[in-house]
């Protein structure tokens, strides 16, 4: 099973993640976001980071879980690896995040991401897992 894929989209971004539970759905979800921005291979799991989002339907669940990596990504200029998801649905979203401040010559910023969107957000279990598709104001 494919964890996720990339949708073009005129000036956005956009990607569908599958995931066979909830959890790893939110997870994949991180893992292709942080991938858009930059070269996952050289990133290490130096720092962590805990996120916890309250109640809310799971469109906005994720949108919100995106949007805070990406406050974290551009207010501590934190780029993530590793996520693991503890809980996620009707009661919100725990999870760990682990990676390492962005640092000149080692990374490199592959995609600026100004916003995660409503616009066309959707996120539905299906046969075998779930499924979701984000896209991204560049």
């Amino acid at each position: 099973m494919r964890r996720f894929e990339f949708l073009d989209h005129t000036a956005d971004i956009g990607i569908i993640v599958h995931g066979e539970s909830l959890e790893a759905l939110f997870e994949n979800a991180g893992e292709a976001f942080f991938h858009l921005i930059t070269d996952l291979r050289k990133v290490r799991q130096r720092i962590e980071r805990r996120v916890e989002i309250g109640k809310e339907d799971l469109e906005r669940l994720m949108v919100d879980w995106l949007g805070e990596l990406l406050y974290l990504h551009d207010v501590e200029h934190l780029l993530f690896k590793r996520f693991r998801v503890e809980s996620v649905g009707e009661d919100g979203l725990k999870a760990v995040v682990k990676g390492e401040p962005f640092q000149e010559g080692v990374h490199v910023i592959k995609t600026g991401v100004k916003a995660v969107t409503y616009h066309g957000i959707e996120v539905r279990k299906e046969d075998g897992g779930w499924r979701a598709r984000i896209i991204f104001d560049l």
